[in-house]
């Protein structure tokens, strides 16, 4: 039987702006095994890289706030631990590799002081080998020389370097849960194709689960086994990958995956590439019903008035859309809301 690592339930995450409440995350449930590889995937502004910050507890307040529900990890629910039991628990038990690594990392220290100080304070080593710890890191995902380039500081080094250096950071205390929040954004595909190398080597060296965020599709593919499909705060397709890929439900997942380009030995000439209509929406201004509803090409009359549940359409995969609730039900629901919007 699987064990529980991380359990997110009815998370709501705001931020107040000059425009109202920003509803970042709404009422997301979300389960992470031990052993396990998600992948969240979706559109910039669809709450991914919010739900990752609320895991760590690095929601800025303000602005921003944990408005509800709750996150279990290891039985203890981290939105209500107190600063200190939190800042013990976050580059330790959980880590996380950060977006962009030149302004993830200080500038102004060396690359040994920057792994050696997470390993010094959660572990207690001693300067000494809390530095060859840092050396060992650095081996470890596949930096050479280093002894050397422990000495050098981030702008010595290229972008994919540096991101070598974020994950030899966020694994240096072997954390149970490790997540990647786009790694491999603005590398070229050379090095990402080292990076989610070198992060599955780490999973089966080190046994950790890992939440893998990123805008591609191939990427998720490729590395994650069960997918998480965000969009405007909430889920919209839960899966394992085979199933996810082999046969999407939700016309949003649908979309994102005929915009995918694809290289064949046939060249279609003046076929243009697939683009999902509109934008995701104003997360202030959140339009009535399915948040999908103003952009998907099977939208129903029901869609604009009212939201659908998660429904569980076959074992372990769950799509929230009208078009799988049950005709009868999904007429009950649309003349009742009809007749109160008329």
């Amino acid at each position: 039987m699987e064990n529980e690592l991380l359990k997110i339930s009815d998370l709501k995450v705001v931020f107040q702006t000059d425009e109202g409440t920003v509803r970042a995350v709404d009422g997301l449930d979300l389960t992470v095994n031990e052993g396990d590889t998600v992948g969240v995937v979706g559109e910039s502004g669809c709450g991914k890289s919010v739900t990752a910050l609320s895991v760590m507890r690095l929601i800025p307040e303000p602005p921003g706030r944990i408005e509800g529900g709750s996150i279990i990890f290891q039985g203890n629910d981290l939105t209500r631990v107190k600063g200190s039991e939190i800042r013990r628990i976050r580059g330790n038990q959980i880590s996380m590799i950060f977006q962009e690594p030149m302004t993830s990392l200080n500038p102004v220290f060396k690359i040994g002081t920057l792994i050696s100080e997470n390993v010094r304070l959660h572990m207690g080593l001693s300067k000494k080998d809390a530095n060859d710890r840092a050396v060992e890191l650095l081996k470890l995902v596949g930096i050479p020389s280093p002894e050397l380039r422990a000495k050098d500081y981030p702008h010595h080094l290229s972008g994919g370097m540096r991101q070598r250096v974020m994950i030899a950071i966020a694994i240096s205390c072997n954390p149970k849960l490790l997540i990647a929040d786009e790694p491999t954004t603005a590398l070229d595909v050379t090095v990402q194709a080292q990076i989610l190398s070198l992060i599955q080597e780490l999973k089966e060296k080190v046994g950790t689960s890992i939440v893998f965020i990123s805008h591609n599709l191939g990427i998720i593919a490729e590395i994650a086994e069960k997918v998480v499909v965000m969009y405007a705060g909430r889920i919209m397709e839960f899966s394992n990958v085979f199933d996810l890929f082999e046969n999407p439900y939700h016309p949003y997942t649908i979309g994102l995956m005929k915009s995918m380009p694809v290289l064949s030995n046939t060249v279609h000439k003046g076929k243009e590439l697939y683009v999902i209509p509109g934008g995701v929406p104003n997360l202030a201004h959140l339009p009535g019903g399915c948040r999908f509803s103003d952009r998907c090409p099977q939208s129903l009359p029901v869609c604009s008035k009212r939201e659908p549940s998660l429904l569980e359409i076959q074992p372990h995969h769950t799509v929230r859309c009208w078009l799988f609730v049950e005709k009868q039900q999904r007429e009950n629901y649309e003349k009742g809301c009809l007749s109160r919007y008329s």
